[in-house]
């Protein structure tokens, strides 16, 4: 969950799939959106990759490309910590392909630390305790509509930015969820999640109200306006922002009877919540799509995964002892929704990249173009197409 989540000065386009140009995807997206929605958990697309999934990925990818692109990083900016550009203006000004789509709402996430007095005597950038994290987008253009066979509302979250969200993402152990999200599991255990994610999704002062106050909203208007047509609510983002898109997915699912198929597609996100909100999530129909490159450490954390089987629940790899402190901890979490598991080791021009690297937007953006299945896991002319769209590219704007 670092500053290395910023993406690279170029963008990754679908590649060789660019469905405005072939109607053979066209066809097939909008005749089985449900599934690309993943109603079926991706079954049969994943290994190997369909391209027409592929192309939706990297899509949905670029929405978060352009939160990171709109995010003003400059620590010396008074502006520091806001969207540089307009609302009207984010996805057009954000270098990214036209979308179809117009932004609706800029979403704010407020740190809930609180922070000793003395603090504000140092730069201001160090207390920001409020940030620009994303924003929602509701598919207007109708030949869009028409190729997707559904109107699409996206929601985006960029990766950690901020002092105070680095602080947040420390706050490993696991919480119960706020009384106003049902949250009693199957197995009669509460749902709880990272106790830092959760405090930068509910967390709101007297300028600025929560997270999820705002998504809440939002989704109540989208509702209102297009819940008498075919509808889909995508949840997206990368580093801390796919964790902020579970717990937004899992608010959404947990608040509104009537909401439309709602899915996340996460890229380099880290673990979340324990079994009881997996089991949540799966018993309200959320769909996930978790995006995991092999070599990204932050995928691995935070806490420990569960093995879970019916005669018992246990820590893999450690001993009785030190499982029971773990449990004690509140630090055994669970993976969710179905994996498309990459690894910068496969790809010849990203095998020797640094730890950094491997979490990168960008790094994801070019391992899910260049997949094809686990028994081949790059395409062989992935490489040399990238290497060409580069080169053309390479004068885009930068953060």
């Amino acid at each position: 969950l670092t500053q290395s989540s910023i993406p690279s000065t170029t963008t990754i386009n679908p590649l060789k799939i660019n469905t405005h140009e072939n109607p053979q995807f066209s066809w097939k997206l909008a005749k089985n959106w449900m599934e690309y929605q993943g109603i079926n958990n991706w079954e049969g697309l994943l290994d190997p990759l369909d391209d027409t999934l592929r192309s939706e990925i990297l899509r949905y990818g670029q929405f978060v490309e352009a939160a990171y692109r709109s995010f003003d990083f400059d620590t010396s900016s008074p502006t520091f910590g806001s969207c540089k550009f307009s609302k009207n203006s984010l996805l057009t000004r954000s270098c990214i392909r036209e979308t179809g789509y117009k932004p609706i709402k800029n979403l704010r996430a407020t740190c809930g630390i609180q922070l000793p007095g003395w603090i504000d005597r140092g730069p201001s950038w160090v207390s920001t305790q409020s940030s620009w994290i994303g924003y929602v987008a509701v598919c207007q253009d109708k030949e869009e509509i028409a190729r997707l066979g559904r109107r699409d509302v996206v929601v985006v979250f960029r990766g950690t930015a901020t002092c105070l969200e680095w602080l947040e993402n420390l706050r490993a152990t696991l919480t119960s969820l706020p009384d106003d999200v049902p949250n009693v599991g199957s197995h009669g255990g509460g749902a709880m999640v990272e106790s830092g994610f959760l405090s930068l999704y509910t967390s709101g002062n007297a300028t600025c109200p929560s997270l999820q106050s705002m998504v809440r909203e939002e989704i109540r208007r989208v509702l209102e306006a297009y819940g008498d047509e075919p509808l889909s609510l995508t949840i997206t983002g990368h580093s801390l922002g796919a964790a902020l898109a579970t717990l937004a997915a899992y608010d959404i699912n947990s608040n509104f009877g009537n909401a439309p198929p709602v899915t996340v597609i996460s890229f380099g996100g880290p673990r979340v919540g324990n079994q009881s909100f997996r089991c949540q999530l799966e018993k309200r129909g959320t769909k996930i799509l978790r995006i995991v490159n092999s070599d990204d450490l932050i995928t691995k954390v935070p806490g420990f995964v569960i093995e879970n089987n019916d005669m018992a629940v246990n820590v893999a790899g450690l001993t009785s002892w030190v499982q029971k402190r773990v449990e004690e901890a509140q630090l055994v979490y669970a993976d969710v929704g179905q994996e498309l598991r990459l690894s910068s080791k496969e790809c010849p021009h990203l095998s020797k990249g640094s730890v950094a690297s491997c979490h990168e937007l960008s790094t994801y953006l070019e391992l899910v173009n260049g997949f094809v299945g686990s028994n081949c896991p790059v395409r062989a002319t992935a490489k040399r197409v990238l290497g060409e769209h580069h080169r053309k590219n390479w004068h885009l704007c930068s953060l």
